[in-house]
């Protein structure tokens, strides 16, 4: 009996035993998933974490009914409709209504062509402004874009059909602080001395006109023709110059008329756009490349950039080919984000996935990958565009610091095990430049003859 009992007590224990191997198991698999799952959310947070203005709207979602954030340079927009003293007694109110709400819809179609965020609709009235949630240098370009558009529109609604609406506005950059509002979707209000000054404006402006601040006009008066209207006293500011805005520059406008934009206006604003892709770019190689990339460094991107326009300028190359110089150049070595070798592939793919969204078209993006792919050593430019990429991506062989930077490319292939001792490289620089030649007049003339004299230099740097 009492054998029995033993017997039982041990393969109850043996059974307790393989019952936690098991639970010890799925203990293991369950905290593995809660690892992976943690990386996971640290990598998001990570990703919104770059984006400050992320966090305030991720505040707000969470419950917070409101909190404020600072916008140093945005763009706002009034607009009032109006023209209820010119409508025949037989007109009915409901018809007016329902052109106006027509008007704020198409308003909206516009406004939703641009960066731009709607504000509120206050009867007649109509508020906007650029610059936010997502700051960027264009915005008083794209706001003054949408409201002439809005003048436009309603010039063409007014008709011996219809009444005979007009409109009034008016447009100034300044800092705003943002309030952000709402749980399941975030709307935005404004204050400041900028809104306030747009406000006054528009209540003092012209039916029919356009009115920008000169805080504006400053940003916005290589792609519009302006006049100046008069000034406009400021509580605690003086007074503040005023300016109308009459068409698009003749050169950057469709056949000349000043309406509707052309190639080369898209081309000039993409190139003030490019600062901010480079600041995206920048940030994203600042957080993300390796530590151990000596040469392949923002340093060196950013030298690319600036090279690839100094040659290409004295080229003779057009406006929207910088554009895709230096687009390039900004992608040509992004891709050592992802992997080391192919890095110009990879750059491609990202140049693909981010460039949409600043509006190139798919002919400029296969045209900037083609220009990066071309940095592929050893370098056969098929064009003057890939030449030009080619010899800035090389130019630090013709320059008096060839040595020092040499030496950093060296300890960034040695950490990778793609070379051995430094007296290995020399070796091996030496039969590379003695071989290289650039394709550019301009970098020849800039560079050909201090690249003969760093070949000597490195001759007395082997050692047999």
């Amino acid at each position: 009996m009492e054998y029995s009992n033993g017997n039982q007590l041990i393969m109850r224990l043996s059974k307790l035993v393989q019952q936690n191997k098991g639970l010890s198991g799925e203990l293991k698999i369950l905290q593995g998933k809660y690892e992976s799952l943690q990386l996971k959310h640290e990598e998001y947070e990570e990703i919104i974490s770059k984006y400050s203005e992320f966090k305030e709207v991720k505040a707000v979602l969470s419950g917070d009914k409101t909190t404020a954030v600072k916008f140093n340079m945005a763009t706002v927009l009034f607009a009032d409709i109006h023209g209820f003293s010119s409508i025949l007694p037989a007109s009915s109110s409901e018809m007016l209504i329902d052109q106006l709400d027509q008007m704020h819809l198409q308003f909206d179609k516009i406004i939703n062509k641009y960066p731009i965020e709607k504000i509120k609709t206050i009867g007649d009235s109509y508020m906007a402004a650029g610059g936010i949630p997502e700051k960027n240098i264009t915005n008083p370009v794209e706001v003054v874009l949408a409201a002439f558009e809005m003048l436009n529109l309603v010039r063409d609604m007014s008709n011996a059909d219809q009444p005979a609406w007009s409109i009034r506005l008016a447009v100034h950059t300044g800092p705003v602080s943002a309030t952000l509002n709402g749980k399941s979707k975030v709307t935005y209000d404004i204050k400041g001395d900028t809104v306030n000054i747009a406000s006054r404006m528009e209540s003092s402006g012209i039916d029919g006109k356009l009115l920008i601040s000169v805080f504006t006009y400053e940003l916005i008066k290589e792609f519009f023709e302006c006049e100046y209207f008069g000034k406009l006293p400021v509580k605690y500011k003086g007074n503040l110059d005023i300016y109308s805005v009459d068409s698009l520059q003749p050169e950057l406008s469709v056949d000349g008329l000043g309406v509707t934009t052309n190639l080369l206006f898209h081309t000039r604003f993409a190139l003030i756009q490019f600062h901010d892709i480079q600041e995206r770019i920048l940030d994203m190689l600042e957080k993300h490349l390796s530590p151990q990339l000596f040469y392949h460094n923002l340093k060196h991107t950013v030298d690319v950039v600036t090279e690839v326009e100094l040659i290409g300028w004295a080229e003779g190359v057009s406006d929207d080919e910088i554009l895709l110089l230096k687009t390039a150049a900004l992608f040509h070595d992004v891709g050592h984000i992802t992997a080391y070798d192919n890095h110009e592939y990879h750059g491609t793919v990202i140049a693909r996935e981010i460039l949409p969204e600043y509006r190139y078209t798919e002919e400029q993006i296969e045209n900037i990958c083609n220009i990066i792919m071309s940095t592929k050593l050893p370098p056969a430019p098929n064009n003057l565009l890939e030449q030009i990429i080619c010899d800035a991506d090389l130019d630090y062989l013709g320059r008096i610091d060839f040595i020092p930077v040499s030496n950093t490319l060296y300890e960034e292939l040695h950490q990778q095990n793609k070379i051995g001792s430094l007296n290995d490289w020399n070796k091996l620089q030496l039969k590379f430049i003695s071989g290289h030649q650039y394709f550019t007049n301009t970098a020849r003339n800039l560079r050909e003859v201090k690249k003969q004299q760093q070949i000597e230099r490195i001759r007395l740097l082997i050692t047999e």
